[in-house]
């Protein structure tokens, strides 16, 4: 006899519609539903909801399940401020409201430390909130394409759109397809109306955007970089080759229309992949770089070059780092991935010595140049390989930290760094991530050498299921 259970995901099957209790935000920004304990994924729904759903795949262990209608609304849903929310990618959790964001965020820290990492008895404190929600982001990449993507609003109009130029953000799941926007709410005002306007003017000018499928066209991206504590603005460009004429066109426009622009790059990309960064860089007007400030230190930011996106959050989330390490006026401090230098230069004055390491070498000089500009002279900034590089004869060279503090991009750290972490087994270790899955593998390799005394969720993303993750740990005796 067939257990119940097992009747279940008989049931749910492929193209079968099904009524669901939405119990609770899972990862990804996805919700989880149960049918007689067989777990079922809902994009776009809220716990609290109950919902109609369409199942589009059927595995042994779960389902997932496209939502149809909301049969009775959740008390945590709000309405979206955006008219693309649920067909742009952009944002996951514009219906929901900000407080229940921030509780699943915490609880997404919190499951990824007791699953991933084994650590049952975790600390993980309230998530650190934004005080502003939109208008956050510093920085937007917007693309243009051949191939438009319309909504359904758009095609139930009845109206003719002109499906083959877009200037927007791709639609989830879909590499071809743009979604043409007329209006963003994750950056500051003046990015909607730069968007809008260049999308005019190379229409005008008859621009032919960038087709994926035959690698022709001009225009590939557009990317907007506002710094939140100066008054730069940064237009960059990108296209599919350098004409010279077209650049002073398009600077003309800019300089006429928006006088706060304080510099036009254009970067040149004639590769094949769909990526805002060439193999060329002009800068058309201005210095060809921002700055901006997190506490009282001044960045001089690079269109290329990595900057954390939320500039009020990113000094909240080193402010966390900075007090999680118990800093010392002896300490010596390696800062491993430290890219541009920000979390080096942030803690600097606090302690004797700081040893960054980052493997992009522009990286490394932006870290040197950001030192200087701000009179830090206890930082050292090395380019290299971490997996090679990190070994005791660098700690000879360097000396034995006092504190390590870790920032590795989302595939977390390599494990011959993690042994070597395991071997150097400074007192304290402070290790932020925008991954808590793999913050919490890395850590479960460490759990003989140190002990989690908190982590704090730190949300620079609002909207979206993206969090960071500050984990305080300490040297086991």
């Amino acid at each position: 006899m067939l257990s119940t259970r097992h009747r279940t995901r008989n049931d749910v099957k492929r193209g079968t519609e099904i009524e669901l209790d939405i119990e609770k935000f899972a990862d990804r920004g996805k919700s989880l539903a149960r049918r007689d304990g067989y777990v079922v994924f809902v994009a776009g729904a809220v716990p609290g909801d109950r919902v109609r759903a369409r199942v589009f795949k059927r595995k042994k262990t779960y389902a997932e399940a496209r939502l149809l209608e909301v049969l009775t609304p959740s008390p945590l849903r709000v309405e979206p401020r955006c008219r693309y929310f649920g067909t742009c990618g952009g944002c996951k959790w514009q219906h929901v409201a900000y407080a229940a964001q921030l509780e699943a965020k915490q609880q997404s820290v919190r499951e990824a430390f007791v699953h991933q990492g084994g650590f049952e008895d975790v600390s993980v404190r309230p998530t650190l909130g934004a005080e502003q929600i939109y208008g956050y982001r510093n920085k937007m990449e917007f693309s243009f394409s051949a191939d438009r993507w319309l909504t359904p609003e758009e095609i139930a109009s009845g109206e003719s759109f002109d499906t083959g130029f877009a200037l927007g953000l791709h639609v989830p799941g879909n590499f071809y397809k743009v979604l043409d926007l007329h209006e963003c709410h994750l950056p500051p005002a003046p990015c909607g109306e730069i968007l809008n306007a260049t999308r005019r003017f190379a229409r005008q000018q008859g621009w032919a955007p960038w087709d994926v499928r035959r690698h022709t066209g001009f225009l590939r991206h557009l990317v907007l970089r506002q710094a939140a504590k100066t008054d730069d603005l940064m237009v960059n460009l990108v296209t599919n080759g350098y004409d010279p004429d077209r650049m002073a066109a398009y600077a003309g426009m800019l300089q006429t229309q928006f006088p706060a622009v304080t510099t036009l790059v254009n970067t040149v990309n004639t590769g094949v992949a769909q990526t805002a960064f060439g193999e060329a860089m002009h800068t058309i007007y201005g210095p060809g770089v921002i700055r901006d400030r997190i506490g009282p230190y001044t960045f001089e930011i690079a269109a290329n070059a990595f900057f954390q996106t939320n500039t009020a959050q990113a000094e909240r989330l080193y402010e966390v780092a900075r007090d999680a390490a118990e800093l010392r006026p002896s300490d010596l401090v390696y800062d491993l991935y430290c890219g541009a230098g920000t979390i080096s230069i942030f803690v600097a004055v606090h302690v004797a010595h700081v040893v960054g390491v980052e493997l992009v070498q522009e990286a490394v000089d932006n870290a040197r140049a950001n030192a200087a500009a701000n009179g830090i002279t206890n930082c050292t900034f090395r380019s290299g390989d971490l997996m090679r590089m990190f070994t005791p004869e660098f700690v000879r060279a360097h000396g034995r930290p006092d504190v390590l503090i870790t920032d590795p991009p989302r595939a977390g750290m390599h494990p011959k760094v993690v042994e070597q972490i395991a071997r150097l087994r400074p007192e304290r270790f402070v290790y932020v991530s925008c991954n808590p899955q793999t913050q919490a593998r890395d850590l479960r390799l460490l759990a003989d050498h140190y002990a989690v005394e908190v982590v704090q969720p730190v949300d620079l993303f609002p909207h979206t299921h993206h969090i960071e993750s500050v984990a305080k740990l300490r040297r086991r005796s």
